[in-house]
């Protein structure tokens, strides 16, 4: 059974800075790709930065530059390092993995993902 645990969220001026931490249980033994989504009030969820199982990563236009993600060598665990934060950034984020017996690259789409965590809230004000 797969399962996904997201911290580090919190509060946060704008301009500061970040660290969300995905720790993932249940993806050994397959490829496995995993991505950051947000969700804001009101706002359909979209997709931050995902990154597919050969290691290659991909960000929404409005993070790059600011936005990093990046994972543990066993792969268990996904970070995504916030800098430059801005209000517009304020939302639930979300962590999402899935797994494939070759490649697997779920992008920025939400519904290429079959795992998902229960979020948690990054609040940046201004």
């Amino acid at each position: 059974q797969v399962q996904l645990v997201e911290s580090g969220g919190g509060s946060v001026q704008a301009g500061g800075s970040l660290k969300l931490s995905c720790a993932a249980s249940g993806l050994t033994g397959s490829r496995s790709c995993m991505g950051w989504f947000r969700q804001a009030p009101g706002k359909e969820r979209e997709g931050v930065a995902a990154i597919d199982s050969d290691g290659g990563l991909s960000y929404a236009d409005s993070v790059k530059g600011r936005f990093t993600a990046s994972q543990d060598s066993d792969k268990n665990t996904l970070y995504l390092q916030m800098n430059s934060l801005k209000p517009e950034d304020t939302a639930i984020y979300y962590c999402a993995a899935d797994r494939a017996n070759t490649f697997c690259a779920g992008g920025q789409d939400s519904l290429a993902y079959n795992f998902w965590g229960q979020g948690t809230q990054v609040t940046v004000s201004s």
